[in-house]
């Protein structure tokens, strides 16, 4: 009995004084801890597992001392010697499945555990594999899991990420106390589709874990300035095809001094256009908007005079910034011209010489203060406010200005980062424009924030000149779409990808013969994604751990979703969803009013416009726009499954199916492609052989030179709209076709 009571007092006093020791040296900060009591007495407690400092630190402040469940190998290694004789065990063998029935006996007895999921210190700096182990512990006893998330150890010399990543002596530390869950699987799932089932529970919950311990409810210029502040003030982040490198301090100088005259000379909140290619110079505008509490939009240079004049309308833009050397590179003089008429127009070339050597000066205070103060002495800006304004690509009609805030980018990242970790030794090479919502927040700021550096190239259509530059530079990391890919990989020597970590497509369907090519040629494996503007833009994504074929993978963690079902489709329906990386609302051409997403559920959820459904797994597969599917006698045809037809028939081709009207039936389809020798007769012979219905094969093929496209990659459904349309007026779709192929 005395024992025990020494043992009780020699805990409190090892608890508190570890606590003052890690409050010192590393600033320790711990939320949730109402969420302990929440979680009654049988509970298992996991967390993600950074560093050797883990269990010191929930040993140290944890309300009661629970047990520690840990590896057999863990156990015999010298430096948790110490450390094991102020905790009670319980050792594990993973290879042993009476380990895990000796756990579950031990929690019934209304006891606390510790373990980590993931068995091992990662090596990532993010999650590594989960086992199942905990996931079955925790169902067969009926307990309550108790995430903790733990952030900022990785940085710490008692990591694994040395020479992976930015290793401080004492980086400020986080836990983070979630809510208890509970793992909840109906009964009559049993066997091996339990264990899959209970798994993949366990997976949300962790990925939800890392997903707490970021705290997106900031700034833009808040994070950058975190970001510099964790993975170091000099550590070079961005370079272009000057080859010029620029590092935190540089990027966060230049766009405080820039910052400071835009707040002279342009009002607060005044939404500002960007007319400006894949360089530096853009991105230190876009934070020196940030820093001055103006609202960047972004505009796209590809769209044409009249869309780009209508955008401005619609974004209530009064002022353009561009530069002279981009207007007269990319032969923009016209363009130019009709904003200069209507807009005030200025360039960057001209603001340079306006900055006195005073303002400079200050400039330079000024970004020293805002790294040691975060803004909050400076500017107090709230996250819900906007941030930028971007524009829907136009594929299907007008362009709509996309209002996101601050938490909406913020929390992408956040979202995206619990499944692909960007890390201070990774380069992600951007060619996607950064007037798309993919290229500005993947990939621009979702590097910046993680600490990875971006080379940023003008354009993605260079497709034998960007495999070479990837291979010169050791890129890890390439975000694209299938049409770039399939550029890409065709011209690419099968060694230029040789570092590359994560290849990501989004923006369009990932077609089979995209993904042959890259699995065959260079042994890589696309991860398909799926997002759209409105979401800042990331909804689902596959992984290297997740991943099913022909699907764009599961949801990131904090969304919710539903399928509302569509007259005239059985399977499937529209995709609506809800989270924190959800617009703030839509501007529309010739209304003031912001108009923001809502559906029958209420506020907060926006209806994707795409045809989905969801296996029992969560993995996400598109069926089509609901926009591209063709009403015929009734039958809902989806528009893109004719495209896939098309490629089936000719493989070396791209094709695009439209729906025009048809008197008889309502509606026809009629499919533009590249292939010159392409006829009815033949994709009628392929739909029969494949097993496709009679109403899926085209009632017109027309073969053109090229079909058009947009700046992000996709099909001008507009453009190929209007000229089957054009054709089909003229009721010479058969000569046309015939023209155009002889």
């Amino acid at each position: 009995m005395v024992c025990m009571y020494k043992r009780k007092i020699m805990i409190k006093l090892a608890k508190f004084i570890l606590r003052g020791l890690f409050r010192l040296l590393y600033r320790v900060e711990v939320t949730g801890f109402e969420n302990y009591a929440r979680a009654g007495n049988r509970v298992l407690i996991i967390a993600n597992h950074t560093s050797l400092l883990d269990g010191i630190l929930l040993y140290a402040w944890l309300p009661e001392t629970p047990t520690f469940a840990i590896n057999t190998q863990i156990s015999k290694k010298r430096e948790f010697r110490f450390f094991l004789k102020f905790v009670d065990l319980f050792v594990m063998d993973p290879t042993n499945p009476l380990s895990i029935k000796s756990m579950i006996k031990y929690l019934k007895q209304d006891r606390k555990a510790v373990i980590f999921p993931e068995g091992r210190i990662t090596l990532t700096g993010t999650l590594m594999k989960i086992y199942e182990g905990p996931a079955l512990i925790a169902d067969k006893a009926d307990a309550s899991l108790l995430p903790v998330a733990i952030d900022g150890p990785q940085f710490s010399p008692y990591s694994y990420m040395k020479g992976k990543g930015t290793i401080r002596r004492f980086p400020r530390i986080k836990l983070t106390m979630l809510p208890p869950e509970k793992i909840s699987v109906p009964s009559s799932v049993q066997g091996p589709e339990r264990r899959k089932a209970v798994a993949l529970q366990l997976q949300d919950i962790m990925y939800k874990l890392v997903f707490s311990s970021f705290n997106y409810r900031t700034t833009i210029f808040n994070a950058l300035l975190h970001a510099a502040d964790r993975y170091g003030i000099h550590r070079n982040c961005m370079e272009d095809i000057d080859r010029v490198e620029v590092s935190y301090k540089q990027l966060i100088t230049r766009a405080v001094v820039l910052g400071d005259y835009f707040s002279k000379t342009t009002k607060e909140d005044e939404h500002i256009g960007l007319l400006l290619p894949n360089v530096i110079t853009t991105v230190v505008t876009f934070m020196a908007l940030q820093y001055a509490g103006r609202v960047p939009a972004m505009l796209n240079y590809t769209v044409g005079r009249m869309a780009m004049l209508q955008a401005c309308e619609t974004g209530h833009i009064g002022t353009v910034y561009t530069s002279r050397k981009f207007i007269e590179n990319a032969c923009l003089q016209t363009l130019a011209e009709a904003l200069a008429e209507k807009l005030n127009l200025i360039y960057l070339e001209d603001i340079t010489t306006k900055i006195s050597l005073p303002a400079k000066l200050a400039g330079l205070y000024h970004a020293k203060r805002a790294r040691h103060f975060h803004l909050k002495e400076i500017r107090s800006v709230n996250p819900d406010k906007p941030a930028v304004i971007l524009f829907t690509s136009g594929s299907e009609g007008a362009p709509k200005g996309v209002m996101l805030s601050h938490s909406n980018l913020l929390s992408n990242y956040a979202q995206v980062s619990c499944h692909i970790d960007f890390q201070p030794r990774d380069l992600l090479f951007t060619c996607l424009p950064l007037f798309h919502s993919f290229g500005l927040n993947a990939g621009a700021l979702m590097p910046l924030f993680g600490g990875s550096k971006t080379f940023f190239y003008p354009t993605p259509l260079h497709y034998r000149i960007i495999p070479e530059l990837i291979y010169e530079l050791g890129a890890t990391i390439l975000f694209g779409s299938n049409t770039f890919f399939k550029g890409y990989g065709k011209y690419a020597h099968p060694f230029d990808f040789y570092n590359l970590r994560y290849v990501v497509a989004g923006a369009e369907k990932l077609k089979e013969d995209t993904i042959a090519l890259w699995q065959d040629k260079f042994g890589i494996r696309i991860l398909q994604g799926y997002g759209v503007t409105e979401a800042s833009p990331v909804i689902s994504v596959n992984t290297l751990m997740l991943h099913k074929k022909n699907s764009v993978g599961r949801l990131i963690p904090g969304m919710e979703c539903y399928i509302q079902p569509i007259d005239g489709i059985s399977t499937g329906g529209h995709l609506v969803v809800k989270g924190p990386n959800i617009m703030l609302g839509y501007l529309i051409h010739g209304t003031d009013a912001l108009k923001p997403p809502v559906t029958e559920k209420g506020p907060g959820w926006y209806d994707t416009g795409d045809i989905a459904e969801i296996d029992d797994d969560g993995f996400i597969t598109i069926l089509g726009r609901a926009k591209r599917f063709a009403k015929i006698g009734g039958e809902m045809i989806s528009l893109s499954a004719v495209e896939e037809l098309a490629l089936k028939t000719w493989p070396d081709f791209s094709h695009a199916a439209i729906n025009l009207p048809d008197e008889k039936k309502g509606e026809k389809i009629v499919l533009l492609t590249e292939n010159q020798e392409a006829t009815r007769k033949e994709i009628q012979e392929s739909a029969q052989r494949l097993d496709y219905g009679e109403l899926y094969i085209p009632r017109k093929v027309i073969a053109v030179d090229s079909l058009p496209v947009l700046g992000t990659g996709k099909l001008d459904y507009n453009r190929l709209q209007g000229l089957a349309l054009e054709a089909d007026k003229s009721g010479v779709l058969d000569r046309l076709s015939k023209i155009v192929r002889h």
